[in-house]
């Protein structure tokens, strides 16, 4: 019997999480406002490329990486489409309020996906804590309006995404190696 060995989808999902969550969370945090960069980066590398490591991942049998990386890379989606239709003028933009509950919704989720992290490598418990965390704080922005909070966010969300980055070259470059270069 040929079996063949399959590539690990991981670090593809990590990165487009992370190279994404960065560049958002620099706008957050009052650097630039938000761009056809970032927007661009959250279709085609937060959202496709992560949901493409989610299907990937269900070949694996890894069931907490195919919804993880599936449902935030729909996040993207559904995120940029919030940005863009309104703009474009296909629906009316959502109210601060709603946004909170959206964005407490997708925390509600990551505190869930946090708890599945228990038992798993110390790298990717810190990703869903600070992922949690952050959306957490961007509902209370989304409902206060509180400048500082929003700028906060910004902060902790490129501390999330930074975790992100570090773990998906930790597994390609460990991978690579054959031995453990980045701890994760």
């Amino acid at each position: 019997m040929n079996e063949s060995k399959l590539s690990n989808p991981a670090p593809l999902g990590l990165m487009g999480f992370g190279f994404t969550t960065i560049l958002l969370n620099l706008a957050n945090a009052g650097f630039f406002p938000v761009n056809g960069a970032i927007l661009a980066m959250g279709v085609f590398y937060g959202g496709l490329a992560q949901v493409i490591a989610g299907i990937a991942e269900f070949k694996t049998g890894n069931t907490f990486g195919m919804t993880a990386f599936t449902s935030y890379g729909l996040f993207w989606l559904t995120l940029v489409t919030i940005i863009i239709t309104p703009k474009l003028g296909w629906i009316d933009p959502p109210n601060a309020g709603f946004m909170g509950w959206y964005l407490l919704g997708w925390g509600l989720f990551t505190f869930m996906m946090w708890i599945g992290t228990f038992g798993k490598g110390k790298g990717l418990q810190f990703i869903f804590l600070t992922l949690w965390i952050l959306f957490l704080l961007l509902a209370i922005h989304a409902w206060t309006g509180i400048d500082g909070i929003g700028k906060f966010a910004g902060w902790e969300g490129m501390v999330c995404g930074l975790s992100a980055f570090y773990v998906a070259m930790g597994e390609v470059i460990n991978e690579a190696k054959g031995k453990v270069v980045l701890p994760i």
